[in-house]
């Protein structure tokens, strides 16, 4: 993809697709691939900015900007159409947080479907039970490796070009050996990548990469059972790619619970205004003359000089 691809506007283009390919290219290159959380497009297009190739939607994110806890309370819909707004402007293979496919084998293979037919690279599935919890948190109730696999055979069945990452929470409650088992069923059932969840040590994310023969992903959640790794050491560790699913959301809650306490205590903003995107910057990350352009009947916008 060229800049000027990246940055043309979406209304003259249509839906990416071969982004699930473009994502596969990259663990047979052996290319190590950071993947930035992304739960808005906004977000996304600062992300491919920043110059990364990839981004990930987290359902918990997701459901956190929604005002809601990460408990599977968001649906289908809502899932599909955040991916669709971050494919259609970002153009950047995006893996996505299924959860547990919304259901059943069914459930599953129009996720798959509905989330393909809008340009996503990768579905992430799990195997908990509903009500899922963070892969972080205490209590997580697993479905049978069965269960599971049966999943990852019918989302292989519908797939055409998205890939699929099965991710199990096995090893906090049955250890890693069971959780390596699980891969193992998974792979065999049709999935293209696995993400162990909640590893705690170098020497468990090790162990496990020395097992499994199918591209891996790590997870680099702030606040989890995870110590902070970098992308280069879990590259070394065997891993292929490594996502930071929920950092952007944090980042940007903490500015935003500051600039709120602060405008309430002054009634001015002016403190706040160094650390705000300017109105050209937004503009240039929005690509704004580009769609102003399409209609003639709109007057080329000029930016208000700054006031001090």
């Amino acid at each position: 993809m060229t800049n000027t691809d990246a940055k043309a506007v979406w209304l003259e283009q249509p839906q990416p697709r071969g982004l699930g390919a473009q994502l596969a290219s990259y663990w047979e290159q052996k290319k190590f691939i950071s993947i930035v959380g992304a739960y808005d497009p906004i977000g996304g297009l600062l992300a491919r900015d920043a110059g990364f190739e990839a981004l990930y939607l987290s359902g918990g994110a997701l459901t956190a900007s929604l005002g809601l806890p990460d408990l599977g309370l968001i649906t289908m819909e809502e899932l599909v159409t955040r991916a669709q707004a971050i494919v259609r402007v970002t153009r950047l293979p995006l893996v996505v947080d299924g959860d547990t496919g919304f259901g059943e084998a069914l459930n599953v293979m129009r996720l798959v479907r509905e989330l393909e037919d809008v340009g996503v690279a990768a579905v992430q599935l799990e195997d908990q039970i509903l009500p899922k919890k963070c892969g972080h948190l205490n209590g997580k109730q697993l479905v049978s490796p069965e269960d599971m696999a049966a999943k990852i055979a019918a989302a292989s069945k519908a797939r055409r070009d998205l890939r699929i990452i099965a991710r199990t929470d096995a090893a906090g409650s049955e250890g890693l050996e069971a959780a390596i088992a699980r891969a193992k069923m998974y792979v065999q059932a049709g999935a293209d990548a696995i993400f162990p969840e909640a590893l705690t040590t170098q020497e468990e994310f090790e162990i496990f990469s020395k097992e499994i023969d199918v591209p891996l992903l790590a997870n680099m959640t702030e606040f989890g059972r995870t110590p902070q790794t970098s992308a280069e050491e879990f590259e070394k560790l065997g891993y292929d790619m490594a996502i930071w699913p929920v950092s952007s959301l944090r980042i940007a809650a903490k500015a935003m619970e500051l600039f709120y306490n602060s405008l309430k205590k002054t009634g001015s903003a002016a403190s706040s205004v160094p650390h705000m995107q300017t109105r050209a910057e937004l503009y240039e990350l929005i690509n704004y003359f580009g769609y102003e352009s399409l209609d003639s009947s709109i007057q080329r916008t000029i930016i208000p000089d700054v006031i001090d």
